[in-house]
């Protein structure tokens, strides 16, 4: 049996990959691994099938002789916030975060509130493997009851890391896209004192990701040009990544977020040698401009796990990735894109300045191109020797197109397509290339596989 475990949990289409039986599985395997009888906190986005999931989930942790707190829907790091804050043993995310609708997926936090370690993951899945193979399913339902009290911890926490701090004044608008966001993303920042306007924010699973949210920001943008505000805030599905965007439409992504939110805390000397960590997906131009001004950016695979073990080995204080997806000591780094927004709002507020003003002095970005290789099925379920060869063409591009530019490709972990970054100085270039490469390179893998 392959690995279920991806570059982020598990994921997959619901009933292809992701089934009833193999998330009863995981519960049940979980349930059995844990030391202590403290409860495991469950979570979900607003999907169709997350209600499935749940209750294959639950069944298995209560046939391992283990209790579970449903929260409900709500976004992802409410998760590994609410398993520090109430001491609880364990905590599951059901969510495909920024996949179309018909993907799911199941993260896995520890009792600290971190996404478990690869030995974790090796554990649940020999459990699945040996004990758990031919272990009957329980169909029986069991009662979900939501603990609605724990999102009301959940938001008051937001509030207060703005540090008394509040929104008066401030015209924004958020894209809650029809996800997790919906649940409280409005009320935090109407409490704060902000004039909020919010679209697509009906929990809406059969819409979740789709034309909306931080992987499609021109419904946002749409929003910003008939009802002008200050600045506008893009969540993916789960709501761990933000977008946003200023009153022009400029689009703040997580590499000027990180630029700009670093800035600031390098000025206050919070900075661990002034580093911050990103991936190989951050542009060039935030590098050489970070460089400029004194600092470190140091890179790590794509994945906000490998940017969180990079934070932990290097002692840094700010990390995060370009799709908006940014870790901060602020809440133990975990990846809340409604806490971001309330950051970046509160850094204008304090400074009196508009999100238009401070994007200005960001750095300027080089042209870079991002495409998808779709394939006809997922890469890491094919063997050793065709994973093997398909590893070194896209090596051998990489090689070959260095001395121009800056050749990223890298397989989805998340979905069946190989993702083809090309950037440089020249636009023509990027363009040129990115077609080149992504034409030849997605003719030589299907040769291989065929």
């Amino acid at each position: 049996m392959k690995s279920i475990f991806g570059t982020d949990g598990i994921r997959g289409r619901f009933n292809i990959e992701i089934t009833f039986s193999l998330a009863y599985k995981v519960g049940y395997a979980l349930g059995l691994i844990l030391d202590n009888n403290h409860p495991i906190l469950i979570g979900r986005d607003t999907r169709i099938s997350g209600e499935t999931l749940l209750q294959a989930i639950a069944s298995g942790i209560i046939a391992s002789g283990k209790k579970f707190i449903n929260i409900g829907i709500c976004p992802t790091p409410a998760i590994p916030f609410l398993i520090k804050q109430e001491k609880l043993s364990s905590g599951i995310m059901i969510s495909a975060s920024h996949n179309p609708p018909e993907y799911n997926g199941i993260k896995i936090f520890d009792q600290n509130g971190q996404k478990i370690t690869r030995n974790f993951e090796n554990k649940i899945q020999k459990l699945i493997e040996e004990e758990n193979q031919n272990r009957l399913i329980s169909s029986k339902e069991i009662s979900l009851k939501t603990n609605e009290d724990l999102m009301d911890i959940y938001m008051n926490s937001l509030v207060q890391t703005m540090e008394g701090e509040n929104l008066f004044g401030m015209k924004i608008i958020l894209d809650t896209c029809y996800g997790s966001a919906t649940t409280c993303a409005k009320k935090v920042f109407q409490n704060l004192g902000a004039d909020v306007r919010v679209i697509n924010n009906s929990k809406n699973g059969l819409k979740i990701n789709m034309n909306c949210g931080s992987t499609d920001l021109q419904s946002l943008k749409k929003t910003l040009i008939e009802n002008p505000a200050d600045m506008g805030f893009s969540f993916d599905g789960d709501a761990d990544r933000v977008i946003g965007l200023d009153s022009k439409g400029k689009v703040l992504d997580g590499d000027h977020i990180l630029f700009l939110w670093g800035r600031e805390l390098m000025e206050q000397k919070i900075l661990t040698d002034n580093l911050l960590i990103s991936t190989q997906m951050a542009n060039l131009g935030f590098e050489k401009a970070w460089n400029k001004i004194g600092g470190i950016l140091y890179r790590t695979n794509v994945g906000d796990k490998f940017v969180y073990e990079a934070i932990k080995k290097n002692n840094a204080v700010l990390g995060g990735e370009q799709s908006g997806h940014i870790l901060s000591k602020i809440n133990n780094f975990s990846g809340d894109g409604i806490l971001t927004a309330l950051q970046i709002s509160k850094y204008c507020k304090k400074k009196s300045i508009t999100l238009n003003n401070w994007l200005e002095s960001s750095f300027d970005p080089f042209p870079q191109k991002l495409t998808n290789i779709n394939m006809n099925h997922n890469l890491n379920n094919t063997n050793q020797k065709t994973k093997s060869l398909i590893n070194q063409t896209i090596e051998n591009y990489q090689k070959n197109y260095s001395g121009s530019c800056r050749v990223y490709i890298r397989p989805s972990g998340t979905e069946p397509t190989i993702r083809v970054l090309v950037e440089a100085k020249d636009e023509g270039i990027v363009q040129n290339l990115s077609s080149k490469i992504t034409q030849n390179l997605s003719s030589d893998i299907n040769k291989i596989l065929s």
